[in-house]
């Protein structure tokens, strides 16, 4: 009924969602849900859309998780992995331990990195890396004194506050 690979010894069971699925419109993506918020599905939903990115050209596979969780991790196919046709990109994702979040961040880094594809420079990720770049870039001599004194300012505010009085101070 079901096609079934077999990776490492183990028999995972395929479930697709490529190109026999035909039609004018993606009534496939209507009938999914993601155990997520549902402004975050749709927001995912309008972002594969604005990139054409269609379920219909999406490949689907659940695969067994590895590392900690347990009994469970061994027992539920929580991995997935996902392909997009058309680009030839692949994501594996097993973040968390439920199926249904791990196909929605699929979706997700398939959409990154289609829209990283597309958009160069401006992607996201190149937009982080530039901040990055900034916030580290060394400042001017003229913005490092004007901070200096900013800070010798306020040292000398908690100076005052601290102030304790010597008992001389006290006699007169």
């Amino acid at each position: 009924m079901f096609p079934f690979l077999t990776s490492g010894g183990k028999k995972v069971r395929i479930i697709t969602g490529g190109p026999s699925h035909k039609g004018k419109e993606d009534t496939m993506a209507e009938k999914l849900s993601f155990g997520v918020n549902k402004s975050k599905e749709r927001a995912l939903r309008r972002r594969m859309k604005r990139l054409k990115i269609y379920e219909k050209d999406l490949v689907e596979n659940f695969i067994r998780s590895s590392g900690k969780g347990g009994q469970r991790t061994n027992k539920v196919a929580t991995c997935v992995y996902l392909k997009h046709i058309p680009t030839g990109l692949e994501v594996k994702c097993q973040k968390e331990r439920q199926q249904s979040i791990n196909r929605f961040l699929a979706r997700r880094l398939i959409a990154d990195k289609i829209e990283s594809m597309i958009l160069g420079k401006k992607s996201r990720e190149q937009q982080r890396i530039e901040k990055l770049r900034r916030q580290k870039r060394k400042r001017s001599k003229r913005a490092k004194e004007k901070m200096l004194e900013e800070k010798k300012k306020q040292s000398e505010k908690k100076k005052m506050r601290s102030y304790k009085p010597e008992p001389e101070d006290f006699e007169k």
